[in-house]
Protein backbone atom coordinates (compact mmCIF):
# COMPACT_ATOMS: atom_id res chain seq x y z
CA UNK A 1 0.00 0.00 0.00
CA UNK A 2 2.55 2.61 0.93
CA UNK A 3 5.05 4.32 -0.99
CA UNK A 4 8.21 5.63 0.36
CA UNK A 5 7.65 9.32 0.51
CA UNK A 6 10.64 11.95 -0.60
CA UNK A 7 11.48 12.82 3.04
CA UNK A 8 11.64 9.31 3.79
CA UNK A 9 13.65 8.57 0.99
CA UNK A 10 15.82 12.11 1.97
CA UNK A 11 17.06 10.67 5.38
CA UNK A 12 17.51 6.89 3.97
CA UNK A 13 20.16 8.34 1.98
CA UNK A 14 21.83 10.98 4.76
CA UNK A 15 21.73 8.02 7.25
CA UNK A 16 23.67 5.87 4.46
CA UNK A 17 26.47 8.77 4.66
CA UNK A 18 25.81 9.33 8.46
CA UNK A 19 25.51 6.18 10.06
CA UNK A 20 25.26 3.43 7.45
CA UNK A 21 24.72 0.73 10.30
CA UNK A 22 21.39 2.12 10.86
CA UNK A 23 19.68 2.00 7.44
CA UNK A 24 18.20 -1.27 7.59
CA UNK A 25 17.04 -1.01 11.28
CA UNK A 26 15.61 2.61 9.88
CA UNK A 27 14.16 0.95 7.09
CA UNK A 28 12.19 -1.73 9.33
CA UNK A 29 11.12 0.94 11.71
CA UNK A 30 8.84 3.21 9.36
CA UNK A 31 5.88 1.11 8.81
CA UNK A 32 6.02 1.26 12.83
CA UNK A 33 6.44 4.83 13.06
CA UNK A 34 3.79 5.73 10.37
CA UNK A 35 1.48 3.80 12.49
CA UNK A 36 2.22 5.97 15.22
CA UNK A 37 1.65 9.30 13.84
CA UNK A 38 -1.42 8.14 12.23
CA UNK A 39 -2.79 6.86 15.42
CA UNK A 40 -1.78 10.50 16.68
CA UNK A 41 -3.75 11.80 13.60
CA UNK A 42 -6.85 10.14 13.88
CA UNK A 43 -7.27 10.52 17.48
CA UNK A 44 -7.05 14.54 16.13
CA UNK A 45 -9.52 13.80 13.09
CA UNK A 46 -11.79 11.55 15.36
CA UNK A 47 -12.07 14.19 18.19
CA UNK A 48 -11.31 17.61 17.40
CA UNK A 49 -13.71 20.79 16.52
CA UNK A 50 -11.82 20.43 12.97
CA UNK A 51 -14.72 22.84 10.60
CA UNK A 52 -14.18 20.24 7.71
CA UNK A 53 -15.48 17.63 9.62
CA UNK A 54 -19.34 17.66 9.44
CA UNK A 55 -20.81 14.91 11.59
CA UNK A 56 -18.93 11.94 13.31
CA UNK A 57 -20.85 8.72 13.47
CA UNK A 58 -19.24 6.23 16.09
CA UNK A 59 -20.91 2.53 15.92
CA UNK A 60 -19.95 -0.84 16.27
CA UNK A 61 -16.83 -1.42 14.32
CA UNK A 62 -15.48 2.28 14.51
CA UNK A 63 -15.57 5.83 13.43
CA UNK A 64 -17.06 7.39 10.55
CA UNK A 65 -16.24 11.07 9.84
CA UNK A 66 -18.71 12.95 7.08
CA UNK A 67 -16.57 15.82 5.96
CA UNK A 68 -18.29 18.99 4.84
CA UNK A 69 -17.65 18.28 1.19
CA UNK A 70 -19.41 15.05 1.03
CA UNK A 71 -16.79 12.59 1.11
CA UNK A 72 -16.48 9.96 3.98
CA UNK A 73 -13.29 8.67 6.41
CA UNK A 74 -13.64 5.89 8.27
CA UNK A 75 -11.43 4.01 10.90
CA UNK A 76 -11.42 2.09 14.11
CA UNK A 77 -12.25 3.46 17.71
CA UNK A 78 -10.55 6.33 18.47
CA UNK A 79 -9.19 6.40 22.54
CA UNK A 80 -8.00 9.54 22.96
CA UNK A 81 -6.12 8.35 26.11
CA UNK A 82 -4.54 5.18 24.08
CA UNK A 83 -0.97 5.89 23.61
CA UNK A 84 -0.08 2.50 21.66
CA UNK A 85 -0.40 2.38 17.62
CA UNK A 86 -3.18 0.86 16.43
CA UNK A 87 -4.09 2.92 14.13
CA UNK A 88 -2.88 1.01 10.73
CA UNK A 89 -4.76 2.60 8.32
CA UNK A 90 -8.35 4.27 7.66
CA UNK A 91 -10.50 4.90 4.40
CA UNK A 92 -11.15 7.55 2.88
CA UNK A 93 -13.79 7.18 0.29
CA UNK A 94 -13.01 3.37 0.48
CA UNK A 95 -9.30 4.13 -0.60
CA UNK A 96 -6.99 2.87 2.45
CA UNK A 97 -4.56 5.03 3.83
CA UNK A 98 -1.60 4.18 6.00
CA UNK A 99 0.48 7.10 5.44
CA UNK A 100 -0.45 10.33 8.03
CA UNK A 101 1.35 13.02 5.57
CA UNK A 102 -0.30 11.11 2.29
CA UNK A 103 -3.74 11.05 3.82
CA UNK A 104 -3.20 15.09 4.93
CA UNK A 105 -2.71 15.68 1.60
CA UNK A 106 -5.29 14.17 -0.26
CA UNK A 107 -7.73 15.91 2.44
CA UNK A 108 -6.55 18.99 1.11
CA UNK A 109 -8.01 21.34 3.90
CA UNK A 110 -6.40 24.97 4.47
CA UNK A 111 -2.92 24.85 5.37
CA UNK A 112 -2.83 20.65 4.53
CA UNK A 113 0.31 20.40 2.53
CA UNK A 114 2.95 22.47 4.93
CA UNK A 115 1.17 20.17 7.83
CA UNK A 116 1.15 16.87 5.39
CA UNK A 117 5.06 17.91 4.98
CA UNK A 118 5.32 17.99 9.20
CA UNK A 119 3.51 14.32 9.53
CA UNK A 120 5.83 13.05 7.16
CA UNK A 121 9.28 14.07 8.64
CA UNK A 122 7.79 13.39 11.80
CA UNK A 123 7.31 9.76 10.86
CA UNK A 124 10.53 9.47 9.00
CA UNK A 125 12.33 10.87 12.41
CA UNK A 126 10.51 8.91 14.68
CA UNK A 127 12.00 6.27 12.90
CA UNK A 128 15.58 6.91 13.19
CA UNK A 129 14.72 7.73 16.48
CA UNK A 130 13.48 4.25 17.08
CA UNK A 131 16.19 2.72 14.85
CA UNK A 132 18.67 3.98 17.16
CA UNK A 133 17.07 3.42 20.48
CA UNK A 134 19.17 1.51 23.11
CA UNK A 135 17.30 -1.10 25.01
CA UNK A 136 16.29 0.11 29.07
CA UNK A 137 18.19 -2.42 31.15
CA UNK A 138 16.79 -3.29 34.64
CA UNK A 139 19.11 -0.92 35.82
CA UNK A 140 17.44 2.63 36.32
CA UNK A 141 19.27 6.00 35.10
CA UNK A 142 22.26 7.43 37.62
CA UNK A 143 22.02 10.57 35.65
CA UNK A 144 19.02 13.28 34.81
CA UNK A 145 19.76 13.54 31.34
CA UNK A 146 19.58 9.26 30.64
CA UNK A 147 16.18 9.59 31.60
CA UNK A 148 15.59 11.65 28.73
CA UNK A 149 17.24 9.78 26.58
CA UNK A 150 14.75 7.02 27.20
CA UNK A 151 11.93 9.15 26.09
CA UNK A 152 12.28 7.91 22.30
CA UNK A 153 8.83 8.46 20.66
CA UNK A 154 8.41 12.12 21.95
CA UNK A 155 4.53 13.56 22.60
CA UNK A 156 2.38 10.89 22.85
CA UNK A 157 -0.39 12.71 21.64
CA UNK A 158 0.90 14.73 19.25
CA UNK A 159 1.04 13.92 15.40
CA UNK A 160 4.31 15.98 14.85
CA UNK A 161 5.86 14.32 18.11
CA UNK A 162 9.28 13.98 16.26
CA UNK A 163 8.83 16.56 13.63
CA UNK A 164 12.31 18.81 13.33
CA UNK A 165 11.99 20.39 9.95
CA UNK A 166 15.36 21.97 9.46
CA UNK A 167 17.02 19.26 10.42
CA UNK A 168 19.33 16.97 8.96
CA UNK A 169 19.94 13.48 10.17
CA UNK A 170 23.47 14.69 11.03
CA UNK A 171 21.96 17.19 13.15
CA UNK A 172 19.37 14.69 14.64
CA UNK A 173 22.64 11.97 15.36
CA UNK A 174 24.80 15.27 16.89
CA UNK A 175 21.67 16.94 19.60
CA UNK A 176 18.71 14.75 19.57
CA UNK A 177 18.38 13.22 23.07
CA UNK A 178 17.58 9.66 22.35
CA UNK A 179 20.98 9.87 20.49
CA UNK A 180 22.48 10.11 23.50
CA UNK A 181 24.96 12.86 22.06
CA UNK A 182 27.28 15.09 23.96
CA UNK A 183 26.72 18.66 22.93
CA UNK A 184 29.54 21.40 23.28
CA UNK A 185 27.83 24.64 23.86
CA UNK A 186 29.21 27.44 22.48
CA UNK A 187 29.39 31.42 23.80
CA UNK A 188 28.97 34.65 22.07
CA UNK A 189 30.03 37.70 23.69
CA UNK A 190 27.79 40.62 23.85
CA UNK A 191 28.67 44.25 25.42
CA UNK A 192 26.64 44.07 28.89
CA UNK A 193 25.36 47.04 28.34
CA UNK A 194 23.19 45.80 25.37
CA UNK A 195 22.01 42.87 27.76
CA UNK A 196 19.22 42.13 29.95
CA UNK A 197 19.82 40.28 32.88
CA UNK A 198 18.14 39.09 35.70
CA UNK A 199 19.20 37.21 38.24
CA UNK A 200 22.75 35.94 39.54
CA UNK A 201 24.95 35.99 35.98
CA UNK A 202 27.58 33.72 37.19
CA UNK A 203 31.53 34.86 36.78
CA UNK A 204 32.15 32.32 34.05
CA UNK A 205 29.93 33.58 31.55
CA UNK A 206 31.61 37.44 31.70
CA UNK A 207 34.58 38.62 30.05
CA UNK A 208 35.15 41.88 31.19
CA UNK A 209 32.33 43.85 30.03
CA UNK A 210 31.06 42.09 27.74
CA UNK A 211 28.58 38.80 28.35
CA UNK A 212 28.98 35.71 26.96
CA UNK A 213 25.58 33.94 26.15
CA UNK A 214 25.26 30.10 26.06
CA UNK A 215 24.46 29.13 22.41
CA UNK A 216 23.70 26.23 21.06
CA UNK A 217 25.70 25.06 17.95
CA UNK A 218 22.62 24.48 15.61
CA UNK A 219 21.81 28.24 16.62
CA UNK A 220 24.96 29.69 15.86
CA UNK A 221 25.52 28.10 12.44
CA UNK A 222 21.61 28.07 11.55
CA UNK A 223 20.21 31.55 12.46
CA UNK A 224 22.87 33.54 14.16
CA UNK A 225 25.12 33.16 11.45
CA UNK A 226 28.03 35.62 12.58
CA UNK A 227 30.74 32.57 12.95
CA UNK A 228 30.78 29.70 15.33
CA UNK A 229 30.90 30.75 18.74
CA UNK A 230 33.74 30.34 21.34
CA UNK A 231 33.78 26.71 22.74
CA UNK A 232 32.29 26.97 25.99
CA UNK A 233 31.22 23.49 27.78
CA UNK A 234 29.82 19.63 27.07
CA UNK A 235 26.39 19.57 27.76
CA UNK A 236 23.56 16.50 27.51
CA UNK A 237 20.40 17.49 25.57
CA UNK A 238 17.33 17.28 27.68
CA UNK A 239 13.66 16.40 26.36
CA UNK A 240 13.20 19.83 25.09
CA UNK A 241 16.57 19.20 22.55
CA UNK A 242 17.13 23.22 23.60
CA UNK A 243 17.82 23.00 27.08
CA UNK A 244 20.78 21.10 28.40
CA UNK A 245 22.24 19.54 31.42
CA UNK A 246 25.64 20.64 32.27
CA UNK A 247 27.74 18.28 34.58
CA UNK A 248 27.96 19.43 37.94
CA UNK A 249 23.80 20.13 38.03
CA UNK A 250 22.93 23.50 35.81
CA UNK A 251 20.81 23.17 33.29
CA UNK A 252 20.68 25.51 30.28
CA UNK A 253 18.12 26.79 28.54
CA UNK A 254 19.05 27.99 25.02
CA UNK A 255 17.23 29.90 21.97
CA UNK A 256 17.13 27.19 19.87
CA UNK A 257 14.89 29.01 16.70
CA UNK A 258 13.89 25.75 15.27
CA UNK A 259 10.00 24.45 15.09
CA UNK A 260 9.67 21.11 16.92
CA UNK A 261 6.17 19.79 17.42
CA UNK A 262 4.11 22.91 16.96
CA UNK A 263 6.15 26.19 17.32
CA UNK A 264 8.98 27.53 16.71
CA UNK A 265 10.76 28.32 20.66
CA UNK A 266 12.76 31.17 21.37
CA UNK A 267 13.19 33.04 24.72
CA UNK A 268 11.84 36.53 24.96
CA UNK A 269 12.54 39.49 26.88
CA UNK A 270 9.44 39.40 28.51
CA UNK A 271 10.03 35.68 29.93
CA UNK A 272 14.03 36.98 30.79
CA UNK A 273 12.51 39.58 32.68
CA UNK A 274 9.95 37.50 34.81
CA UNK A 275 12.13 34.99 34.83
CA UNK A 276 13.48 35.13 38.39
CA UNK A 277 10.29 37.44 39.95
CA UNK A 278 8.35 34.20 38.39
CA UNK A 279 10.96 31.66 40.10
CA UNK A 280 11.11 33.27 43.91
CA UNK A 281 7.24 33.59 43.64
CA UNK A 282 7.05 30.09 42.63
CA UNK A 283 9.10 28.66 45.20
CA UNK A 284 7.60 30.20 48.30
CA UNK A 285 4.45 28.99 46.35
CA UNK A 286 5.43 25.03 46.60
CA UNK A 287 5.91 25.38 50.19
CA UNK A 288 2.24 25.53 50.71
CA UNK A 289 2.07 21.86 49.44
CA UNK A 290 3.72 20.14 52.83
CA UNK A 291 6.95 19.12 50.94
CA UNK A 292 5.34 17.49 47.59
CA UNK A 293 6.37 19.88 45.15
CA UNK A 294 9.79 21.72 44.60
CA UNK A 295 10.22 24.04 41.86
CA UNK A 296 13.56 24.18 40.17
CA UNK A 297 15.05 27.85 40.95
CA UNK A 298 16.24 30.03 38.11
CA UNK A 299 19.59 30.78 38.78
CA UNK A 300 20.14 33.39 36.07
CA UNK A 301 18.52 35.04 32.34
CA UNK A 302 19.98 36.94 29.96
CA UNK A 303 18.82 38.30 26.36
CA UNK A 304 20.86 40.27 23.94
CA UNK A 305 17.70 42.33 23.05
CA UNK A 306 17.17 39.21 20.77
CA UNK A 307 14.30 36.28 21.31
CA UNK A 308 17.42 34.36 18.78
CA UNK A 309 20.49 35.16 21.57
CA UNK A 310 19.26 34.54 24.85
CA UNK A 311 19.70 32.16 27.87
CA UNK A 312 18.20 30.92 30.82
CA UNK A 313 19.86 28.91 33.76
CA UNK A 314 18.28 26.56 36.01
CA UNK A 315 19.24 24.47 39.00
CA UNK A 316 18.91 20.18 38.39
CA UNK A 317 15.70 18.85 39.81
CA UNK A 318 18.36 16.42 40.82
CA UNK A 319 19.10 18.76 43.86
CA UNK A 320 15.64 17.63 44.99
CA UNK A 321 16.48 13.36 45.03
CA UNK A 322 17.36 12.25 48.81
CA UNK A 323 19.97 9.30 49.06
CA UNK A 324 19.07 6.64 47.35
CA UNK A 325 16.20 8.58 45.02
CA UNK A 326 15.55 8.56 41.37
CA UNK A 327 13.71 12.00 39.90
CA UNK A 328 12.76 11.26 36.45
CA UNK A 329 10.37 13.31 33.84
CA UNK A 330 7.14 12.16 34.01
CA UNK A 331 7.10 11.21 30.42
CA UNK A 332 9.61 8.82 30.82
CA UNK A 333 7.87 6.80 33.57
CA UNK A 334 6.32 4.16 31.08
CA UNK A 335 9.83 2.87 30.40
CA UNK A 336 10.14 2.00 33.96
CA UNK A 337 6.91 -0.07 34.30
CA UNK A 338 5.76 0.85 37.06
CA UNK A 339 2.48 2.38 35.24
CA UNK A 340 1.60 -1.09 34.77
CA UNK A 341 0.54 -1.79 38.40
CA UNK A 342 -2.76 0.10 39.13
CA UNK A 343 -2.16 0.51 42.76
CA UNK A 344 1.15 2.45 41.81
CA UNK A 345 -0.71 4.51 38.98
CA UNK A 346 -3.67 5.57 41.47
CA UNK A 347 -0.79 5.83 43.91
CA UNK A 348 0.56 8.44 41.58
CA UNK A 349 -2.69 10.10 39.96
CA UNK A 350 -3.48 10.98 43.59
CA UNK A 351 0.03 12.84 44.15
CA UNK A 352 -0.24 14.50 41.15
CA UNK A 353 -3.85 15.59 41.34
CA UNK A 354 -3.12 16.65 45.22
CA UNK A 355 -0.53 19.07 43.94
CA UNK A 356 -2.01 20.67 41.05
CA UNK A 357 -5.52 20.93 42.27
CA UNK A 358 -3.87 22.63 45.65
CA UNK A 359 -1.73 24.99 43.54
CA UNK A 360 -4.83 26.02 41.20
CA UNK A 361 -6.99 26.71 43.81
CA UNK A 362 -4.28 29.24 45.21
CA UNK A 363 -4.08 30.83 42.52
CA UNK A 364 -1.43 28.70 40.27
CA UNK A 365 -2.50 26.90 37.41
CA UNK A 366 1.04 24.62 36.11
CA UNK A 367 2.18 23.25 32.63
CA UNK A 368 2.34 19.98 34.14
CA UNK A 369 3.16 17.78 30.98
CA UNK A 370 5.15 15.46 31.38
CA UNK A 371 8.03 17.35 30.25
CA UNK A 372 8.16 19.89 32.51
CA UNK A 373 6.36 17.63 35.57
CA UNK A 374 9.19 15.29 36.95
CA UNK A 375 8.59 12.87 39.98
CA UNK A 376 10.84 11.46 43.02
CA UNK A 377 10.73 8.00 43.54
CA UNK A 378 11.74 5.90 46.26
CA UNK A 379 14.46 2.91 45.97
CA UNK A 380 11.37 0.65 45.52
CA UNK A 381 9.70 2.95 42.76
CA UNK A 382 7.03 4.40 45.51
CA UNK A 383 6.36 8.22 44.14
CA UNK A 384 7.18 10.44 46.92
CA UNK A 385 6.71 14.00 45.65
CA UNK A 386 6.63 16.18 42.82
CA UNK A 387 9.23 18.72 40.89
CA UNK A 388 8.04 21.33 38.32
CA UNK A 389 10.63 23.29 36.26
CA UNK A 390 10.19 26.03 33.45
CA UNK A 391 7.65 28.31 34.69
CA UNK A 392 7.43 29.94 31.05
CA UNK A 393 3.76 29.03 30.35
CA UNK A 394 2.25 28.84 33.78
CA UNK A 395 -0.89 30.86 34.68
CA UNK A 396 -1.21 33.15 37.51
CA UNK A 397 -4.56 34.06 39.18
CA UNK A 398 -4.66 37.46 41.21
CA UNK A 399 -7.90 37.06 41.99
CA UNK A 400 -7.23 33.49 43.58
CA UNK A 401 -4.31 34.38 45.33
CA UNK A 402 -5.55 37.35 47.19
CA UNK A 403 -8.15 35.14 48.18
CA UNK A 404 -5.90 33.40 49.83
CA UNK A 405 -3.88 36.42 51.59
CA UNK A 406 -1.38 35.90 48.75
CA UNK A 407 0.40 38.78 46.99
CA UNK A 408 0.63 38.51 43.93
CA UNK A 409 3.69 39.04 42.20
CA UNK A 410 4.15 42.20 39.81
CA UNK A 411 3.79 40.26 36.35
CA UNK A 412 1.54 41.51 33.57
CA UNK A 413 0.96 39.91 30.11
CA UNK A 414 -0.10 36.42 29.13
CA UNK A 415 0.98 34.80 32.60
CA UNK A 416 -2.05 36.70 34.52
CA UNK A 417 -5.50 35.75 33.79
CA UNK A 418 -8.50 35.58 36.39
CA UNK A 419 -10.40 33.61 33.69
CA UNK A 420 -11.76 30.34 35.66
CA UNK A 421 -11.89 28.46 32.23
CA UNK A 422 -8.64 28.99 30.65
CA UNK A 423 -6.83 28.07 34.56
CA UNK A 424 -8.75 24.91 34.50
CA UNK A 425 -7.70 24.18 30.80
CA UNK A 426 -3.98 24.80 31.57
CA UNK A 427 -3.95 22.46 34.23
CA UNK A 428 -6.33 19.83 33.06
CA UNK A 429 -5.09 19.91 29.95
CA UNK A 430 -1.28 19.60 30.72
CA UNK A 431 -1.85 17.48 33.65
CA UNK A 432 -4.84 14.98 33.30
CA UNK A 433 -5.00 14.81 29.29
CA UNK A 434 -1.20 14.97 28.81
CA UNK A 435 0.59 13.71 31.90
CA UNK A 436 -1.10 11.21 33.56
CA UNK A 437 -3.53 10.00 30.24
CA UNK A 438 0.32 9.33 28.78
CA UNK A 439 1.47 7.73 31.97
CA UNK A 440 -2.07 5.26 31.97
CA UNK A 441 -1.43 4.50 28.50
CA UNK A 442 -5.14 4.16 27.82
CA UNK A 443 -9.03 5.39 28.46
CA UNK A 444 -9.48 2.68 31.03
CA UNK A 445 -6.47 2.45 32.48
CA UNK A 446 -6.66 6.26 33.22
CA UNK A 447 -10.08 6.14 34.60
CA UNK A 448 -9.80 3.43 37.15
CA UNK A 449 -6.56 5.13 38.52
CA UNK A 450 -8.62 8.56 38.59
CA UNK A 451 -11.67 6.98 40.61
CA UNK A 452 -9.44 5.63 42.88
CA UNK A 453 -7.57 8.54 43.75
CA UNK A 454 -10.28 11.57 43.32
CA UNK A 455 -11.93 9.69 46.85
CA UNK A 456 -9.20 11.49 48.90
CA UNK A 457 -9.42 14.60 47.42
CA UNK A 458 -11.04 17.97 48.75
CA UNK A 459 -14.34 18.76 47.32
CA UNK A 460 -13.06 22.09 45.34
CA UNK A 461 -15.50 23.86 42.49
CA UNK A 462 -12.27 22.60 40.41
CA UNK A 463 -12.47 19.30 41.13
CA UNK A 464 -16.04 19.07 40.32
CA UNK A 465 -15.56 20.76 37.16
CA UNK A 466 -12.38 18.19 36.52
CA UNK A 467 -14.94 15.42 37.38
CA UNK A 468 -18.25 16.35 35.77
CA UNK A 469 -17.44 18.23 32.49
CA UNK A 470 -15.76 16.94 29.26
CA UNK A 471 -12.08 16.91 29.66
CA UNK A 472 -10.22 19.74 27.87
CA UNK A 473 -6.94 19.44 25.24
CA UNK A 474 -5.11 21.35 23.17
CA UNK A 475 -6.20 20.97 19.98
CA UNK A 476 -2.99 20.30 18.55
CA UNK A 477 -3.76 19.46 14.52
CA UNK A 478 -6.84 22.25 14.63
CA UNK A 479 -3.88 24.76 15.53
CA UNK A 480 -1.34 23.57 12.84
CA UNK A 481 -3.79 23.35 10.32
CA UNK A 482 -5.02 27.52 11.73
CA UNK A 483 -1.42 29.49 11.93
CA UNK A 484 -3.58 32.52 11.12
CA UNK A 485 -4.94 32.11 14.58
CA UNK A 486 -3.26 32.64 16.86
CA UNK A 487 -2.85 31.05 21.11
CA UNK A 488 -3.88 27.98 21.79
CA UNK A 489 -7.32 25.94 20.71
CA UNK A 490 -9.09 23.21 22.58
CA UNK A 491 -10.92 19.90 21.76
CA UNK A 492 -13.58 18.32 24.45
CA UNK A 493 -12.43 14.95 25.36
CA UNK A 494 -14.80 12.79 26.91
CA UNK A 495 -14.37 12.27 30.23
CA UNK A 496 -12.58 8.79 30.92
CA UNK A 497 -14.87 8.45 34.00
CA UNK A 498 -17.76 9.58 32.27
CA UNK A 499 -17.00 7.13 29.50
CA UNK A 500 -16.66 4.19 32.18
CA UNK A 501 -19.75 4.95 33.89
Amino acid sequence: MHRPSPIETQLATELAEARPDLVSRYTAELPGARAAVLTRLWRALAHEPLPWVARRVRGAHGVALWLADGRALHGPHADPYATDAYVRAVRLDGVPYDDPARLMTDLGWPHSAGFAAELGHSAASLALSRADREAAGEEWPGQDWEWEQRVVDGHPFHPNCRSRPGFSVADQLAYGPEHRPAVRLETVPVAAGECLVTGDWPDELRDGERLLIPVHPWQTARVLKGGPGEPWRTAHPLMSLRTLALPGGTHVKTALSARLTSSVRDISAYSVEAAVTLSSFATDLAARTDGLLHVTRTLGAATADSPDLAAVLRESPEAYAGPGERVLPVAALATTGLPGSPAWLAGFTRLALTVGLRLLDLGVALEAHGQNLLVVLSGSGAPLRLVYRDLADIRLSPARLTRHGITPPELTGRLVTDDETTLRRKLFGSLVAGALAGTAGSGPALAAALETAVRDLPATADLTALLQGPLPAKALTLMRLSPETPGDRWAALPNPLAAEG
